[in-house]
C-alpha cells in the first residue's frame, strides 16, 4: 500500500488500543501570579503637576510599554503596600522636531504613564 492512499487500512489489536487512550493535557508549570512585578515599574515621575497630583493620591509613574493597567495595580500594590483605587494610562509617542541651532531632526523618546489613584489615608513616599 502506498503511504498516500486513498484507501485506510484499519488498526488492528494493539495498535487500535493505543490510539483509544487519552491523553491528560500538560499544565504548564508558570502560574498567572508567577511574573515579575518589580519590572513594570520603570520609576517614578517626579514633576511639578506629579507633585501637586500627589496631594490628592494621585501618583505617576513610568512603566514599561507593554504594562496594563492590572500589571501597574498589582505591582503597586506589592512594592508600596498601599490599595489603589482606580489607575488610568497614557502613551505619549515619540516625537520628532528640527533643532533650532543645528538644523537637523531630533527624536525625543516615547513613554507609557501610568496615574494610580490611591484609597483615602494611603501614601507613598518617593523622595
Amino acid at each position: 500500500m502506498a503511504l498516500f492512499s486513498r484507501n485506510k487500512e484499519k488498526n488492528t489489536g494493539e495498535k487500535n488500543a493505543a490510539a483509544n487512550v487519552t491523553k491528560k493535557p500538560v499544565a504548564s508549570s508558570a502560574l498567572p501570579t508567577d511574573r515579575n512585578l518589580s519590572a513594570v515599574i520603570i520609576k517614578p515621575r517626579i514633576t511639578e503637576k506629579a507633585a501637586t497630583q500627589g496631594e490628592r493620591n494621585v501618583y505617576t509613574f513610568i512603566v514599561r510599554r507593554d504594562a496594563t493597567k492590572y500589571d501597574v495595580r498589582d505591582a503597586v500594590k506589592e512594592l508600596f503596600n498601599v490599595t489603589p483605587v482606580k489607575v488610568n494610562i497614557v502613551n505619549k509617542s515619540h516625537r520628532q522636531f528640527m533643532s533650532r541651532s543645528k538644523s537637523r531632526k531630533i527624536t525625543e523618546k516615547g513613554m507609557k504613564k501610568a496615574y494610580v489613584y490611591l484609597k483615602q489615608g494611603d501614601h507613598i513616599d518617593l523622595a
